[in-house]
């Protein structure tokens, strides 16, 4: 079945995340929380996951899943090309229904409890369509989608709602320690300036920071460097790969090259050369 700007809809799928692979594509991305616990590393800050939660959000951004163990992680995801939508939405709608991945970026909210059963009511029908195989079904999986898009933007046109605290003092550190990382990635950082800044032991920091995440604070950055790097690619063909190293705070050129093929399957030149040929 032909899938025209629609990347991928997976309903009530119910797969434990343990964290440590980050994703990054370019389109937007839906997701929503049915059931369970969890948490989503979008870019520096750390969401928590609970029954009703709606994301929002460029896929370009480094993201992560991670289910808690003992309990189920059960998501509904809509993975899309935002041309389709955005050409129908300037010539037929007064209101443009991608607003809210264009003037907000990555957004969650929690549903309310009318909200929810009207929002899961959608994604069921969703399913319903995408499953079938035949045009009409395809098109109005389409208008499904708009409607949904819809509801969402008359969902984030209320006034911000306030932020669930974090479980604990152990996960705001952790959130602490990314919002540095975000800001000094492309230097050198040592666990010395983490400890200086965030005043907690480097020890105990390092433990938690895999607790929470799934990874190790240097692989995180790591991969946080190798992501930016993949954007630069995309948003500035011209530079050399020499450039992209030193931006993105790697110190020496085959130590980028070395760790950008073993997290991309290939080097850095190889993956230029690739976006090129998809031009």
């Amino acid at each position: 079945m032909e899938r025209l700007y629609l990347l991928s809809y997976e309903y009530l799928k119910s797969i434990p995340v343990v964290g440590g692979h980050f994703q990054s594509h370019d389109n937007y991305e839906i997701f929503y929380f049915h059931e369970g616990k969890g948490s989503y590393l979008i870019g520096d800050k750390i969401h928590f996951l609970a029954p009703g939660t709606l994301i929002v959000m460029h896929g370009m951004t480094l993201h992560m899943p991670k289910s808690f163990e003992g309990h189920p992680y059960i998501r509904t995801l809509l993975n899309f090309d935002p041309g389709y939508f955005r050409a129908v939405s300037e010539h037929v709608f007064a209101v443009n229904p991608l607003e809210p991945f264009e003037r907000l970026g990555n957004y969650k909210v929690q549903l309310n409890e009318d909200e929810r059963a009207e929002f899961e009511d959608m994604l069921y029908r969703m399913n319903r369509l995408y499953s079938a195989d035949d045009p009409f079904s395809r098109e109005r999986f389409r208008v499904a989608c708009l409607e949904a898009l819809f509801f969402i933007c008359q969902v984030l046109m209320k006034p911000v709602r306030e932020e669930v605290a974090f479980p604990s003092e152990k996960e705001q550190h952790v959130q602490n320690a990314l919002t540095y990382i975000e800001k000094h990635y492309m230097t050198d950082i040592c666990l010395d300036q983490l400890e200086e800044f965030l005043h907690i032991n480097k020890y105990y920091l390092v433990r938690i920071f895999r607790e929470v995440t799934g990874m190790t604070m240097f692989h995180y950055i790591y991969k946080r460097r190798i992501n930016q790097a993949k954007i630069l690619f995309l948003v500035e063909p011209g530079k050399s790969v020499t450039d992209i190293c030193y931006l993105t705070g790697f110190k020496n050129l085959s130590h980028f090259i070395k760790v950008f093929k073993q997290w991309e399957g290939k080097t850095p030149d190889q993956y230029r050369r690739l976006l090129k040929s998809q031009l």
